[in-house]
């Protein structure tokens, strides 16, 4: 239920961004309002999802 999911910033419109998710290939576009994400994101990042909380994934 609460399993690491790690997505990739798609684009950003506004106060939401668009978010794909990366181990699916039929995974949808997810629209998540900025106020939930952290500062810094930019299009092309990956973010984690775990305990409903999004962190920005560091480059490795």
């Amino acid at each position: 239920m609460f399993e690491k999911k790690i997505y990739t910033v798609t684009g950003i419109d506004g106060d939401y961004a668009h978010l794909m998710e990366c181990e699916r290939t039929d995974a949808e576009d997810k629209l998540v309002a900025r106020a939930l994400l952290p500062e810094g994101i930019y299009e092309g990042c990956r973010l984690s999802y775990e305990m409903m909380t999004y962190r920005i994934e560091d480059d490795e």
